[in-house]
Parts: structure tokens; sequence; C-alpha cells
């Protein structure tokens, strides 16, 4: 949800860079090949592989789930399986299997039933976003791009209006006061930290040179918040979907 719009562009470039990646490496492989040819080799694979991931999409106004009475369409769908396609590629899994491609539609569906969830659970709490929140995230966001231009061509590059945008972060807000005031996620203690640290420090290898715990304080706190975040919101996921009605419908 947090910084939707950066998502979807990480999720679609490293789609891009894994394809190509792969056909390098199997390309290298070969002998007594030309370079053109190996180019155009890698060229037809990712192209081929992307064939592949588009065909796991469905038509946009498809209703894909119904959660509580609420529709989720194709076009929700489609958004999310991109995000979920970067993620299990980032695995190094292959995409294009009937079996992973089932792995990744389910865990789609499912992160778009928690989502739905938490949402409806959030309108019902009665939490709002003011207009002045909303315009401070969506400046912090256009402050990622260098030119005004890049990030209207970010918008149209993944199907958004400035307005679908603000919906998102919109969202976003009301997401992060749930989080702080109902959720009563466990601030991070330093001792924590320094466990943390001390098990990464013991796992690295003896050729690994190690960082300072004060250099990666700050990082590691940062990282185990966002852990205890993620358990609490799974937690509280797994409580709405037993009680929630939720049809599945791919």
């Amino acid at each position: 949800m947090k910084k939707y719009l950066l998502t979807v562009l990480i999720g679609l470039l490293s789609l891009s860079l894994v394809a190509c990646n792969n056909d390098e490496e199997k390309a290298s492989e070969e002998t007594n090949t030309s370079e053109k040819a190996t180019e155009e080799t890698a060229d037809v694979d990712a192209e081929e592989m992307q064939k592949k991931l588009e065909a796991q999409k469905v038509e946009e106004g498809k209703v894909v789930a119904i959660v509580n009475g609420e529709e989720i369409k194709g076009n929700q769908y489609n958004d999310a399986l991109s995000i979920s396609q970067m993620q299990f590629s980032q695995l190094g899994q292959d995409l294009t299997t009937d079996d992973m491609a089932k792995q990744i539609k389910d865990y789609t569906l499912e992160s778009l039933v928690g989502q739905t969830l938490l949402l409806q659970e959030i309108d019902k709490k009665g939490y709002e976003a003011s207009e002045e929140e909303i315009n401070k995230q969506l400046e912090t966001l256009k402050a990622s791009y260098k030119t005004e231009e890049e990030f209207e061509e970010a918008l149209k590059t993944n199907n958004l209006t400035l307005d679908k945008l603000k919906e998102q972060i919109e969202d976003t807000v009301k997401y992060d006061q749930f989080v702080k005031n109902d959720l009563k996620v466990e601030e991070v203690k330093d001792e924590e930290i320094k466990e943390y640290y001390d098990s990464m420090v013991s796992s690295a290898g003896e050729s690994e040179e190690t960082p300072k715990f004060e250099d990666v304080k700050d990082t590691l706190k940062a990282n185990l918040a966002q852990q205890k975040t993620q358990e609490k919101v799974a937690t509280k996921v797994e409580e709405l979907r037993k009680a929630a009605d939720v049809e599945l419908k791919i």
C-alpha cells in the first residue's frame, strides 16, 4: 500500500532485468555464437518470458473475489500480480511453470483479500486522511523524480491518474493511523537490536566484513519494527479472515 506507485515501478523494472539477466546467463553457456546472435536470442527469450507473465493476467473488469460483499476487480488483481511476480522472481523462481503460476495467483488473491479486509476494518473504525496529509505524502513521492515530466510518465506507465494515486495515498495514511492506534506494536528495545546484530555477526562468513553496531543500529531497529508490524498485521488479517465472507472467483 505504501508508496504504491514506486512499488509497481520497482516490480516492473525487476521483471525486465531478471528476464534479461537469465537470458544472458543462458547465452553465455553457448559456444561459437556471435555477440549479435546472443543479443537477439536474449531479446527473444525475454519477450517470450514477458508474454507468459502477461498471460497470467485477467480481464480488467472481471470479478476475481468478493469480500464481505465488496468486489475485487481484475485491474486491481493485475497490478498486485505484477508485484507478486517481482517478489517471486527475486527468489530465483521460474514464474512460467503451471505450479508456480498457481502459487503466485493464490498468493496475489490472498494479499488482495487481506488488504481489503484491513481497509474495511479501517473504515469501520472511522479513520480519515486530511487533504494536508495526502498532499504531504504526494509531494514526498513526487520528489523521488527529477522532473514533473518523469512523474507524469510514471503515472502513465502504470495506468494511474493523479486522483487514483491520491486514493492510494489516502489508504496509506489511514492504514498508518490504524497500525499506530489499534495494533499496538511494541517498541523495539535496545537489547533486541543488539541480539539481532549479534545473530547476524555469528552467521556471517569469516571473509565477510562486519559493520560496527553503531553504524547499523538505526537500520536494524527499523527492520525489527517492520517485522513486529508485519506480525501484528498478519495476525489481524487472520482474525478478520475467519469472520469474513470471502468468495474467490478465479
